[in-house]
């Protein structure tokens, strides 16, 4: 059956303008002006209305067990939200625990997922545990489609060391494979943990204190040495501080292929929310913390000017019982928060209705730019003839308020609560079929495990200075 969406203002990462769409089954065969009515068996008419290619979000952390709990969204509940939200395909975690092959991991993932998925689907591997097996797993896992590594410079349970995430990214390097990495300075945030618990300093609102953003930028630093060593690109993930982006930009002017992804939450959120102490703070308490007002210009200006090349949301939700086991210690609190339903959203009324970006700069780091760094273009992040019909269509006039009463994770409270919005989802295509119309989720768990390919390179300006000295 062919689909006609007429009268639509089609948005693509390099141009956006009034076309139709000619939609064969799952695929998309022409965009242009005026195709003609007699070529669809159904036509819709989307005047008025933004017609993007289906967001990815590739930063997402469903179903994981973390801080002796495990993430309040599995797979059905979080792509539940991602689907409503506008995002078609999420690329999860799936995590090696020590002991483990990236085999016996990437199986484990795979339970988790598999059928209970409403969007598409594909795991980065987060390597834990390096030996001589998890080497030579690197590339069976690349032969599974899993051609993107996750690697920790924090989390004791995830940590690797200087050593092991050279040797890794020399691997990667072989294999043609990227990895995204968090970056922080994990033993000295140990030794002010120590401290700030000697000192009785034990609420909630200790949290930012104990990772300041130069522990992120120094770690920043340490990563692209060691990258620049191994020869090897690399992805710096949730960047938060214009420190941090300083330090990425002074490797891009030494010549280094350097990536860098940020979140909605350190764009629109700053450190005050830790001033409300107890289980208000502890809502917000991630890794690493939000930061200062400043922080979020200096990431803006570096979106618009696109030295930042996605925008994810690192989701991985806690509810409020479960915020509450570090009451007493705030170590103990789950870090992480809820995003990926919201993200279109929240980067349209704050970025492009502001003028801060760009309606062909949203499609390129909601779209485009993660389809093509995580393996995917041009099949995903793009409508053309040949592409995959996952499309989302928004309504920019429409105008709603963020709650937690209307949102689809299995979460009791919402971190943007309150927020207006104006720009809302509409309808979402994946695959050429209709699975949201009005807002509204009419087809669940049709989504599909995604086997990806080897990342393409995205050129960004080099040898600019991040935020103002």
């Amino acid at each position: 059956m062919k689909l006609l969406l007429q009268n639509g203002t089609v948005v693509n990462g390099q141009e956006s303008g009034k076309k139709d769409i000619l939609v064969d089954g799952e695929t998309i065969c022409r965009v242009e002006e005026n195709i003609s009515p007699e070529e669809a068996d159904e036509i819709l008419d989307l005047e008025g209305k933004l017609v993007f290619p289906g967001f990815i979000d590739a930063h997402t952390h469903f179903d994981l067990e973390v801080s002796g709990t495990v993430t309040a969204d599995d797979f059905a509940s979080g792509t539940l939200a991602a689907i409503a939200g506008g995002t078609t395909t999420i690329v999860d975690f799936a995590t090696q625990n020590k002991g483990e092959t990236l085999g016996e991991a990437l199986a484990n993932w795979h339970r988790k997922a598999d059928g209970k998925a409403s969007c598409d689907y594909g795991f980065h591997m987060a390597i834990s545990d390096w030996n001589e097996e998890t080497f030579a797993q690197i590339e069976d896992m690349i032969a599974a489609g899993v051609t993107t590594f996750k690697l920790y410079m924090t989390y004791p349970a995830m940590k690797l060391n200087d050593g092991e995430i050279y040797e890794v990214l020399k691997r990667l390097k072989d294999m043609g494979g990227i990895a995204g990495v968090h970056c922080e300075n994990a033993d000295v945030i140990d030794a002010l943990i120590r401290e700030a618990k000697a000192q009785g300093r034990l609420d909630a609102d200790t949290h930012p204190k104990v990772r300041p953003a130069q522990l992120e930028a120094e770690a920043v630093h340490r990563l692209l040495v060691t990258a620049q060593t191994a020869g090897t690109p690399i992805i710096v993930v949730h960047l938060t501080c214009k420190e941090a982006g300083r330090e990425i930009e002074e490797a891009r002017a030494r010549g280094q292929e350097v990536y860098a992804e940020t979140c909605p939450q350190y764009l629109l959120m700053d450190d005050s929310l830790y001033e409300q102490g107890g289980a208000e703070a502890a809502k917000y308490v991630i890794s690493p913390p939000l930061r200062k007002k400043e922080d979020q210009e200096c990431l803006w200006k570096a979106l618009k000017e696109e030295r930042i090349q996605t925008v994810s949301t690192d989701h991985c939700s806690f509810t409020t019982k479960q915020k509450a086991m570090g009451k007493e210690d705030f170590t103990k609190i789950p870090n992480g928060m809820p995003g990926v339903e919201t993200r279109g959203t929240l980067l349209y009324t704050y970025g492009v209705r502001e003028g801060r970006i760009s309606l062909e700069q949203m499609c390129r780091f909601l779209s485009e730019n993660p389809a093509k760094l995580y393996g995917m273009y041009p099949e995903k992040g793009c409508i053309a003839p040949g592409s995959t019909a996952d499309l989302v269509v928004m309504d920019p006039e429409k105008e709603a308020v963020i709650t937690a009463s209307t949102q689809h994770y299995a979460m009791d409270y919402a971190p943007f609560e309150g927020t207006k919005i104006k720009g809302c989802i509409d309808k979402v295509y994946l695959h050429g079929t209709l699975v949201v119309d009005k807002g509204a989720v009419q087809i669940e768990k049709a989504g599909r495990y995604v086997p990806r390919k080897k990342y393409v390179a995205i050129h960004s300006p080099a040898k600019v200075q991040f935020g103002e000295r």
